[in-house]
């Protein structure tokens, strides 16, 4: 789906207020709607090329989840529907090898086995830090219920994001409770918040990030000196919400958008010269340093988003990831617009 442009975006009214028609759902907080600049801003001097330049983009009004989709709210959806996530599941070789060059052997039986991505330190400085296997692992057993290996529990954590959520999961739910994924603009306008043009969610200054959000600290992904208080994951609401009233909108675990990842997004839409629409983001999916997978963008950043890395806890940073992938520090939170809440009024 190509994205919505119009030519006179001056002319056009952009929905802010919430409708008077409209009760705001429960655990969710209105983003009014505005013309911004979507991508990094030209004071970042982190920013990936896949995030510029900037372009201009308009969004109409929407609610948000405050936070992140916690346990609690997935293990709800769970118990009404027996939903079976995809790292609890056989896996289909046949689909798998789609997203991998022609020819590559089967691996085997013994590796074949239900689990997903989790993460494990390294023992001394990686002079390599594009090799992400250095630091990832295969886990049978590994899912949502066990996040860090079939040893491991959520018992008492109902407060945590949900994670090794693959997007068809992510979609599921979003299917039982009448929300969506967000879009790429819409989830960092929403970031943004009142600092439309700043790096952070918070403003400029990075030296107070201990204190703003949950990332690695250290030498990664060796050493983390959790000056901010927690190594892994953290509840949600630990750290201040932004100018929305949006928690964890930086750091703790990446989150889901609906958008197609291409790399090219933002030169192809930024040649146009066109303020977009409400866009959907890419057409197609291309990504060439994975041409096999059909990707989706992520936003947020992560616990383990170091400045030595990617910096992913600016709010222009994106990374791409499959659809069928499930990672220790991925979840989502969901979206309603106005007319979602008045078609589901009707039901």
């Amino acid at each position: 789906m190509e994205p919505k442009r119009e030519a006179k975006a001056t002319e056009r009214e952009i929905v802010k207020d919430i409708p008077e028609d409209i009760q705001p759902p429960e655990n969710m907080v209105w983003i009014p709607g505005a013309q911004f600049a979507q991508g990094a801003v030209p004071q970042d001097k982190l920013a990936m090329s896949h995030e510029r330049p900037s372009i201009q983009v308009i969004v109409d009004g929407f609610f948000m989840d405050v936070t992140e989709v916690t346990n609690a709210d997935f293990k709800k959806f769970v118990d009404e529907t027996n939903y079976v996530t995809v790292a609890e599941r056989a896996i289909d070789w046949e689909e798998m090898k789609k997203q991998v060059p022609k020819g590559t052997p089967k691996p085997h039986d013994s590796i074949m086995q239900p689990g997903s991505l989790t993460f494990k330190k390294a023992n001394s400085t990686l002079p390599n830090l594009y090799d992400f296997s250095q630091w990832w692992q295969w886990t049978i057993g590994a899912n949502w219920k066990h996040p860090n290996g079939p040893k491991s529990s959520i018992k008492g954590m109902d407060d945590y994001p949900v994670v090794h959520i693959a997007y068809e999961d992510a979609m599921a739910y979003c299917k039982w409770a009448g929300k969506r994924l967000p879009t790429e603009a819409e989830w960092e306008i929403a970031a943004r918040g009142n600092q439309k043009n700043t790096v952070y969610t918070w403003g400029e200054d990075a030296s107070n990030l201990n204190a703003k959000a949950n990332t690695w600290e250290g030498e990664f992904p060796v050493s983390n000196i959790r000056l901010d208080g927690h190594e892994g994951r953290a509840p949600v609401k630990s750290y201040p919400p932004n100018d929305f009233g949006l928690y964890d909108m930086a750091g703790n675990v990446w989150e889901w958008t609906n958008d197609w990842y291409n790399t090219d997004y933002y030169k192809q839409m930024a040649a146009t010269k066109d303020t977009m629409i409400n866009p959907s983001g890419a057409s197609n999916a291309y990504n060439a340093d994975n041409p096999y997978a059909k990707e989706k963008v992520m936003k947020g950043g992560s616990f383990l988003c170091n400045a030595s890395y990617c910096a992913s806890y600016r709010v222009s940073a994106r990374m791409a990831t499959s659809m069928d992938s499930s990672l220790e520090h991925l979840g989502f939170r969901t979206v309603m617009t106005p007319e979602m809440i008045r078609v589901r009024n009707k039901k």
